[in-house]
């Protein structure tokens, strides 16, 4: 028997086949905007999720549960999408509609949620018994993984919302000060611009051609990396703020490993895992005699929101 994960990305819907071993084993894609509706969409969803056990040349009846990933809130109990930024969901009922359309075991999560559960039980994760994941992308997803002999214990978060900075940059969430404001890959590449516009003696205006609107999440590592002095100060305040939100999740929860996912955390570990590990653990001193929280990298890449889905039949505690 093998599972379907399915990813609900804003750009592409992507259906995956995982084997007992948490591999996938066939894909299946579709470009999210040639659907207007959620009805639309989740008949789309069962078309890509046919075409991957196809891919997979098995037939449908091996297919033991259906997983679905959808970035926003999910009523896993009532099989619903309950709002969705970048698909068309909207209280949308999913299970109902997929089953009517294919009889199968269907199950929603935040793709937050499915992207730990990925690399808890296929990747980074998969020696940790409680292990946190933070995103560093438009914005910053976060999401936590307990492992247990009885089951999992699986919970997304919004701490990209946490105030780090009073009265600080506005967020599109109504406050001021947000951690995402200042650790996403959008503030940093923010930051860079402005730290830019402040040194135009800089290195990192050669490396995007002059051209503020090519300036990317690498941007500042590749100049400090060139020891441009412009690019350290910024690079190190980058570091500095991604570390206060770390420390705090840390000093909250106190998981035994943290994961970074999204295009940021590719850095060099010397750039910034390194940093990072350091800085965090001046600012945790307050658990001392407790073991470190470990940091590594991601190691799924856009596969560990599929396998994640597909594995939300396990038992929860």
């Amino acid at each position: 028997m093998v599972r379907i994960g399915i990813d609900v990305g804003g750009t592409n819907l992507v259906a995956g086949v995982v084997d007992e071993h948490n591999r996938i084993i066939a894909k299946a894609k579709v470009r999210a905007s040639v659907f207007d509706t959620g009805e639309e969409t989740v008949t789309g969803l069962v078309r890509i999720a046919r075409q991957a056990v196809e891919t997979a040349g098995l037939p449908p009846e091996q297919v033991r549960a259906v997983g679905i990933g959808v970035p926003g809130m999910v009523d896993d109990a009532a099989g619903v999408a309950v709002k969705t930024v970048n698909a068309p969901f909207d209280h949308t009922p999913v299970r109902a509609l997929f089953q009517r359309l294919w009889p199968v075991e269907v199950y929603l999560e935040n793709d937050a949620c499915c992207a730990v559960l990925g690399e808890g039980l296929a990747g980074c994760g998969r020696d940790s018994p409680f292990m946190m994941m933070f995103t560093l992308g438009t914005g910053v997803g976060g999401s936590y993984l307990r492992k247990t002999a009885n089951g999992i214990r699986l919970q997304g978060t919004e701490i990209g919302h946490m105030v780090i900075e009073h009265d600080g940059v506005p967020c599109p969430c109504g406050r001021q000060g947000c951690w995402e404001q200042y650790s996403s890959a959008t503030a940093l590449k923010r930051m860079t611009r402005e730290q830019m516009r402040s040194h135009p003696e800089s290195a990192m205006w050669d490396l995007c051609g002059g051209d503020l609107g090519r300036v990317s999440g690498r941007t500042s590592f590749l100049a400090m990396e060139a020891g441009d002095a412009a690019a350290r100060e910024l690079t190190e305040r980058y570091l500095s703020y991604l570390a206060d939100g770390l420390a705090n999740a840390v000093n909250i929860f106190s998981p035994e490993l943290i994961c970074l996912g999204g295009g940021v955390a590719n850095e060099r570990e010397e750039n910034l895992l390194h940093p990072l590990q350091a800085m965090v653990a001046e600012r945790t001193r307050v658990r001392q005699g407790v073991q470190s929280t470990r940091f590594v990298k991601a190691q799924l890449g856009g596969d560990a929101g599929i396998i994640g889905a597909a594995l939300l039949d396990m038992p929860r505690i």
